[in-house]
């Protein structure tokens, strides 16, 4: 079938919006799709996404028929966007799983269990209403890369697609929510119950969360639960402040043994210990990295280059002999290397935690995490802090995401890399530091004498970049290594002031 090549911009009360598809181009993303539905997507331009993944799928298994499992999130508009991709994935043959209300990791519970060649789960995770996306894959366990979607955003800008005159077939099988649930509850029980706080931000983890945690024997607080998609307290994301302050002070208000945080799809968490105090996840992953190693010595871990040095020089890792190997953020590239080195886990700084087997499925699942985390506070007879407490002190900066334009955000970064390098070769010194090195197999991340860090890195899913840090000597010094990457960010106009996400 010929198909006329998308808008990449119409006006939406023309005859246009209503009879082309229109996508913005920069919705392609490094490793998913998202825009702003009806400003940059029309649903016929959703209707080209699907058969974009529907024309991969079936040139990659032109033997057989692919099955595609698909699941939305709790927005008003996600349901709709989901026929349209269903229409799309229809039009190229594939057989369609509809899972109906699903977080993004019971989707890929769903795809794994029925060995379905793709997935499309529509979601936006924790980006303000108004955003859509598609977190989509051509194999159980892994979802696309750079080269997955820069081949899909060629078969759809071009309209390449490779379509079926007999079409798919739609299974509707809403009950993956609760297999999904069973399964995660069938890991741990609890002897002792814990209190737990959920935060789930309004967001559809809400419809999950608190099931999991009450099966599994925890005395559960739920914290805005209740679904909707206005999202009227906080954004669902465990790096909003506001979010994770509001968490803190519920937990020592019930005198709670743990806050647990999940972004809007469930795949991302945030943790907070009895005390209140706001764990990083990079410290998190680290507690629970040493806890694995005892249990599976001689492991590998993966953990991403926003995360804290402490995992290169960890005495209990060192002692079960694992080792860690720093690698790209993002959730797709380190799924992927978990995967490729056969690691048992994988550590996000922004809360995308893989456990592989023969602890988990692989795929990032905020749920199987704090399933996991409770367990460990049972097993080890130790309090969150006092487990924190055990890890050496360093003193991290929250994330800031400035903003700044898809289309320059990338140029930015490498202005800040050259600026960095010259500094480097030149001897130049930060708050009276020598920089030790620049990194930049992700960004750049700038390594001064004593340890000391920051790096700064383009957003993979907003037009924002990525501002952290950390230093093992002060807060000062933490303080001063951002001060010296945001004067260099001042200097571009294109970067804006710091937006939560």
């Amino acid at each position: 079938m010929s198909l006329i090549p998308p808008l990449t911009t119409a006006d939406p009360t023309t005859a246009a919006w209503q009879s082309q598809a229109v996508i913005n181009p920069h919705g392609f993303r490094e490793y998913d799709v998202r825009w702003q539905f009806e400003k940059d997507i029309n649903l016929t331009g959703l209707q080209y996404i699907g058969m974009g993944l529907g024309t991969q799928l079936t040139r990659r298994y032109p033997d057989r028929t692919p099955r595609v499992v698909v699941g939305h999130d709790y927005r008003a508009y996600s349901q709709s966007v989901k026929q349209a991709i269903t229409i799309g994935l229809l039009a190229t043959g594939c057989d369609v799983i509809d899972i109906g209300l699903a977080l993004s990791p019971t989707a890929y519970f769903a795809q794994m269990t029925l060995e379905a060649e793709g997935v499309a789960m529509i979601t936006a995770s924790h980006n303000p209403n108004g955003w859509t996306g598609v977190k989509m894959g051509l194999q159980p366990l892994l979802t696309h890369g750079p080269q997955e979607v820069r081949e899909l955003k060629e078969i759809v800008l071009s309209a390449d697609f490779d379509t079926h005159p007999a079409g798919g077939q739609v299974t509707l099988a809403p009950d993956w929510g609760q297999k999904y649930i069973d399964d995660l509850a069938g890991r741990v029980t609890l002897t002792q119950p814990l209190k737990v706080v959920l935060a789930c931000g309004n967001g559809t983890a809400g419809a999950f969360a608190p099931q999991v945690l009450e099966k599994i024997g925890a005395k559960v607080i739920p914290l805005h639960c209740s679904l909707d998609h206005t999202f009227p307290h906080h954004n669902p994301n465990p790096e909003n402040e506001a979010f994770m302050a509001e968490l803190a002070d519920t937990v020592k208000k019930e005198g709670a043994d743990v806050g647990l945080a999940f972004d809007g799809d469930g795949d991302r968490i945030g943790l907070v210990d009895e005390t209140g105090t706001r764990l990083y996840n990079d410290k998190a992953g680290l507690i629970l990295a040493r806890y694995l190693s005892a249990q599976h010595p001689e492991s590998h871990f993966v953990v991403d280059v926003k995360s804290t040095g402490l995992f290169g020089i960890d005495a209990v890792l060192e002692k079960n002999k694992c080792s860690t190997e720093y690698w790209i953020t993002g959730h797709s590239y380190i799924k992927r290397r978990v995967h490729e080195k056969q690691a048992l886990a994988g550590f996000e700084k922004s809360g995308h935690f893989f456990l592989n087997a023969p602890i988990g499925h692989l795929y990032d699942d905020a749920l199987a995490v704090a399933v996991l985390m409770v367990d460990v506070l049972q097993k080890e007879g130790k309090t969150l802090n006092q487990l924190l407490s055990e890890l050496p002190i360093t003193h991290q900066a929250p994330t800031a995401h400035p903003t700044c334009a898809d289309d320059q955000k990338y140029d930015v970064v490498e202005a800040i890399q050259k600026q960095y390098k010259e500094a480097h070769e030149k001897g130049e010194t930060i708050a009276g530091q020598t920089i030790k090195e620049v990194i930049t197999v992700n960004g750049t991340r700038v390594v001064l004498a004593d340890g000391t860090w920051g790096l700064v890195r383009a957003s993979s899913n907003v037009p924002a970049l990525v501002v952290t840090g950390e230093s093992p000597s002060s807060p000062q010094a933490t303080t001063d290594m951002l001060a010296d990457i945001q004067t260099r960010l001042d200097a571009f106009p294109e970067v804006g002031p710091d937006e939560p996400h």
